[in-house]
């Protein structure tokens, strides 16, 4: 058995819907961290990205179905948030769903792949005195 064996391999599934309309790990990631913390801002530190580039995903996504992914309600004296739409929530489950399916469906041959891999050479210990 070599070392390879003890690791998994992992897919990433990004689903190309249109030309202009993608959903990956990456945005779904993010409506699963606004869902958790109720806000873009917080979900955007949860996952060391920028307020802005968590804005614009938001954004991007809301605009690339009919049906919203989220409503925001905007900020000031009383704080803002963002919540998942049912149809979110959907569109993550579905995501996920899709993940868990392909997953399956390519355990075995991942496998195989990850067998193939050349074992890493041992690194010599570089002891500095």
């Amino acid at each position: 058995m070599n070392a390879n064996d003890a690791q998994v391999a992992t897919m990433s599934i990004r689903i190309d819907l249109a030309p202009d309309v993608r959903l990956g790990p990456g945005k779904v990631r993010l409506l699963e961290a606004i869902g958790e913390h109720g806000s873009i801002s917080a979900a955007g530190r949860a996952l060391a990205m920028s307020y802005r580039r968590a804005w614009l995903l938001a954004d991007e996504l809301n605009r690339s179905f009919v049906e919203p992914v989220l409503a925001a309600q905007p900020g000031g004296r009383s704080g803002g948030g963002a919540t998942l739409t049912p149809f979110g929530a959907r569109l993550v489950a579905c995501y996920r769903e899709i993940e868990r399916d392909a997953a399956t469906a390519a355990a075995e041959r991942l496998a195989e792949l990850r067998r193939a891999i050349a074992p890493k050479p041992a690194v010599p210990d570089t002891e500095v005195a």
